[in-house]
């Protein structure tokens, strides 16, 4: 029934995650649980940024869980802005293809903490689109908040980035990027999950429409957040974006805590004709499919 777009793994327990105290969910917990809501399969996202991750996991780990794992898991491979020399003429373009041309189908979660316009991200951008790889990112506030690419307010950032490189289809995911859904109030909701109705349409909304290459991942609590907090609003959203909207759940450990809400969500509204089966299957699997040609 769905193809989760973004999760995260480990072969073995490793040194636990700062936040919760606990590991990534090994890959035979997640396949319990996927087999509870209905996900046929999933994007393992690997961690190697040194500001997120505390037990590395590679691309080479990935490719490993998958082949032991034949069709539950999809491999992404992941890049850091400053691989190879810390430069922005690093030639990581090269390194995309070579792992597309191993199996993996995207690349990300990019989360190192750097501005969005800081020339080793341009670079990396520019190699990925030349791998013809899709890219997932995260988006922080600002530098020295824990981890993920940093924009400003409006997100002027990811706006030139999307012009400059129109043939790389972005990814948006996290607190920072889905709290752009409707206009920001405060400082603090830049932070978290803003509540309450969505009075007016924010700058995701602005840049979906105007840039075809942005596309949503919906994982975790601020993709179902977004979504959610303003029901009429969100099933209105999801309807337009139909064919660049993904169901993720970014698993981070082996309570699963963001498992089930977006599932449950979506066939929820599936169930009471709020959005059409044809908007749910987009969502839940289709696109995935499709993007990552599965």
């Amino acid at each position: 029934m769905f193809i989760d777009i973004h999760v995260h793994t480990i072969k073995r327990p490793g040194y636990p995650r700062l936040g919760d105290k606990m590991s990534y969910a090994t890959p035979p917990q997640l396949i319990a649980g996927y087999d509870e809501i209905g996900v046929e399969a999933a994007c393992l996202l690997p961690e190697m940024a040194p500001e997120c991750a505390t037990s590395l996991m590679n691309p080479e780990d990935v490719l490993d869980i998958c082949a032991e794992y034949p069709g539950r898991f999809i491999p992404f491979c992941n890049i850091d802005p400053r691989f190879l020399s810390n430069s922005p003429y690093a030639p990581l373009g090269d390194m995309a293809k070579y792992y597309r041309d191993l199996g993996c189908k995207g690349v990300g979660e990019v989360t190192a903490n750097l501005r969005i316009l800081d020339p080793l991200v341009q670079n990396l951008f520019k190699g990925v689109e030349e791998s013809g790889l899709p890219l997932t990112f995260h988006l922080s506030p600002y530098v020295g908040h824990d981890y993920g690419l940093v924009d400003d307010a409006g997100l002027p950032g990811l706006e030139l980035s999307l012009q400059r490189f129109p043939n790389l289809k972005f990814f948006g995911h996290s607190q920072t990027f889905w709290a752009e859904i409707g206009p920001i109030k405060s400082r603090e909701e830049r932070f978290g999950y803003p509540k309450g109705p969505i009075e007016e349409e924010g700058a995701i909304v602005r840049l979906m429409r105007k840039y075809p290459n942005l596309y949503g991942d919906l994982s975790a609590g601020s993709g179902f957040n977004a979504v959610s907090r303003d029901r009429k609003f969100g099933i209105q959203f999801m309807t337009e974006f139909q064919d660049r909207l993904m169901f993720g759940t970014d698993i981070c450990q082996p309570t699963m805590p963001t498992l089930r809400p977006l599932a449950n969500y979506l066939k929820e509204l599936r169930a009471s004709g709020e959005i059409s089966e044809t908007v749910f299957q987009k969502i839940a699997r289709e696109n995935a499919i499709r993007l990552l040609k599965l």
